[in-house]
This record gives structure tokens, sequence and C-alpha cells, in this order.
């Protein structure tokens, strides 16, 4: 097979038939309107306005300025929607929608009173990755783990629930996908010991559908027989077997980054974080599913496959940051595939519909904890990243 680049340039983005979510995917055409923190399904962050050029760039003058008034990290975009701008902020997780006609006059406040006990439980700062945008509603998950639908033109609740427990360690710093019917939602606390999942929230009632673990038995990890890691079936137990003892239950493998969706195959991708506790002395085994990129169904939450990029993660790596989605000719053959930089240093192509392993390179030739990623499929280590001992940070006292 000729060798596949991981950029993502010079390729077709998804088709987008009627399975994901219409409102979604109308706006999302419209190069005028930002509904999703990636300003698409396929995590492109790609927009097609022209305005602007390299001729032009140097004669843009400020318009106007907006303060949201929270002096902590600002980590998720605005969204427009047609005349109004949807800007949110880092704890208290206020909400300000601004008339875009008018200098950014404020439409309507929403500002939540979570209790400030959260903020010690937080990691790394009290951010929030975003809102989302679906059927005239806003979505907010909130730090305290509250998810709110907003009406886009009041800003009046229409739902909320609360999706965690902060006094157990759950927060939130995760944006939302809005996919089909529902509202699909992560977790954070990964270094407070957290057994970390995504669930699925009916868009219109706020009613829980299903929800979905990293690690833990069977019946929590919604899998079954069809799962399948590097094109074999996960087995029984698949992550019982990686833990020792109870400490899955404690596992972390948080879901905080952003989500991607193929309306072709009806799935969705995202990965999970670090295994806990940090200390890999204190964890022996491969700690699956942490640090994972997994393949989810967005009715049911079953999972077709996983790929967990590093076993046993010494480094708080994180296995969380975009899933970015792109038909791409191979050999001759249109594949649709999933592209993911990963913060260990390599970056990934996969085969989204198998889960088939493409590509697995350092995109920096500093990275130093593993030499390579093994790629014969007849290896028992297939798979996985060949560790320099020397790098390692387990300590045994």
């Amino acid at each position: 097979m000729k060798r596949l680049a991981l950029g993502i340039s010079a390729v077709a983005l998804l088709a987008s038939p009627a399975l994901a979510n219409d409102s979604v995917l109308t706006a999302t055409k419209n190069p005028n309107d930002w509904v999703l923190q990636t300003g698409d399904y396929a995590n492109t962050r790609y927009s097609k306005l022209n305005q602007i050029t390299r001729e032009n760039v140097g004669d843009l003058q400020v318009a106007w300025t907006f303060s949201t008034g929270v002096l902590r990290g600002h980590e998720g975009s605005p969204l427009v929607v047609g005349d109004t701008m949807f800007v949110h902020t880092p704890f208290p997780n206020i909400v300000y929608a601004l008339d875009l006609n008018n200098s950014g006059a404020i439409k309507w406040k929403y500002e939540p009173k979570q209790d400030p006990d959260v903020i010690p439980v937080m990691c790394c700062d009290t951010v929030n990755r975003g809102l989302a945008y679906a059927e005239g509603m806003v979505f907010l998950h909130q730090a305290d783990t509250t998810v709110v639908a907003l009406d886009a033109n009041s800003g009046q609740v229409k739902w909320s629930v609360v999706n965690g427990d902060p006094s157990k360690g759950e927060t939130n710093t995760a944006t939302v996908l809005p996919v089909k019917d529902k509202v699909i939602v992560g977790i954070s606390g990964g270094e407070f010991g957290v057994q970390s999942h995504v669930t699925a929230y009916d868009m219109q009632t706020g009613e829980q559908v299903w929800r979905a673990y990293s690690m833990g038995p069977d019946e929590q990890l919604l899998v079954d027989e069809n799962t399948t890691h590097l094109g074999k079936p996960i087995g029984k137990d698949s992550s019982l077997k990686t833990w020792e003892g109870d400490q899955w239950k404690i596992g972390g493998g948080a879901t905080w980054g952003w989500y991607s969706y193929d309306p072709e195959a009806d799935l969705f991708y995202y990965g999970t974080g670090n295994p806990s506790t940090w200390n890999p002395a204190q964890r022996p085994g491969d700690n699956r599913w942490s640090m994972t990129i997994m393949a989810r169904n967005p009715d049911t939450g079953m999972a077709k496959w996983f790929y967990q990029m590093t076993p046993h993660d010494e480094w708080d790596y994180d296995g969380i940051n975009e899933m970015i989605l792109t038909d791409q000719e191979v050999d001759g053959e249109m594949r649709a595939l999933l592209t993911h930089f990963d913060r260990n240093g390599f970056g990934y192509t996969l085969d989204r519909l198998s889960g088939e392993l493409m590509v697995a390179e350092k995109f920096d030739p500093v990275v130093n904890w593993a030499t390579h990623v093994d790629m014969d499929p007849n290896s028992d280590t297939y798979g996985r990243p060949q560790v320099v001992p020397r790098y390692s940070t387990e300590q045994n006292f």
C-alpha cells in the first residue's frame, strides 16, 4: 500500500445524509453560521468564508468588543446562528446572546448558580470547551455537570439534568455533541479517580437514553461480540482483565475533549484520557480502555471498535484531542478515514468504519518515550508503542 499522509489536505469531506440532525447539517452547510465548536461533524474547523484574504487582512479594524467579565481561561469558540452570537465563559459558565446587528448588544444572559466548591475539583483551570446549537436550542454542559438546554431566542431553560457528582471528583470542561435526536456529553475527573463515561440525553426532554463507561464490566462498557480492537474481537471482560482488583472503579479515562460524527456510518468518535491513579506502579496492566479512540453508535451507545494508543499510560498524555474525519483515496480506493494527532507525539490514521490502523508515526522526531508503533499485524505487539525504558516515569520504592 502506498504511503498514506497524516495531513488532511486535498481530501473530500464527509457526505451528509439525513441520518444526522437536520438542523445541524443545514447550519454547517452555511458558512455564515457556526453551530459546533469544530465547525462541522468531521471536526475540520474549516470555514468557507472568503471576505478576509491575504490582500486585505492588514486593513482589518476593531468594529466592537465584548468582555465576559470572567478572568480565567476561555477555551471554547463563540457560536453564530443568523444574526446572533452565543458566547460562554469559564466557571460560572455564563452564556450571552449578542446581537450582531447592534454592535454586540446583549439579547439575553443565562447565569447559572453553581456551588463554588466545584472549582477545587476541576482540572486544569475552570475552562469550558464550548456550546453547541441544534433545533433552536443552545446546549451547555456546566462545570458542576448540569446539562442545560436553552431556548436560543429567549435564553429560557427548556430542561436541565445532572450528569455527575462533583463530590466524587466528577466535573465537566468539555463541549457537547448534538446528533440525531440526542445530546452526547462526556465527563472530567480522571485526576480524581472517577470511572469516566459518555452519556446520551434525549434532545427534547433531557431524559437519559444510555451511558457507556471507559472501563469496567462489559455491560457498562456497552460492548458485544462484534466490538473489535485492531480487527479482532475484544473478548469478554476486556477491561477488567487489565486492571488489578477493583482499580477500574477509579480508572479515569475521562472524556473531556471533542466528538466527531459520520452520518453515513452512523458512528461517533472520541478519545479517552489518562488512567488513574497517576502513579503507574499502583495500576499494573494495560489499563483498558483509557487512552483509547472509540467508535460508537449514537442511538444505543454500543461500541463498534476501540484502538488503545498508549497502554498503561505513564505520562498523562490524554487521548481526547479531535478525531478528524475525511474521505481519501488510498491505492485507487476511496477510504473513510479518521486522523488523530495525539499528545503522546504520534499521529494516527485509521479506517473509521473498521478501526484498521493504517498510520502511526511521530509527528515530531524529538518524541523519545517510544521508538515506534509496531505495524506488523502478525506481531504479538501489533499496534503497541515500543516504549523506551529509560524514559519511563514509573518508580518503585
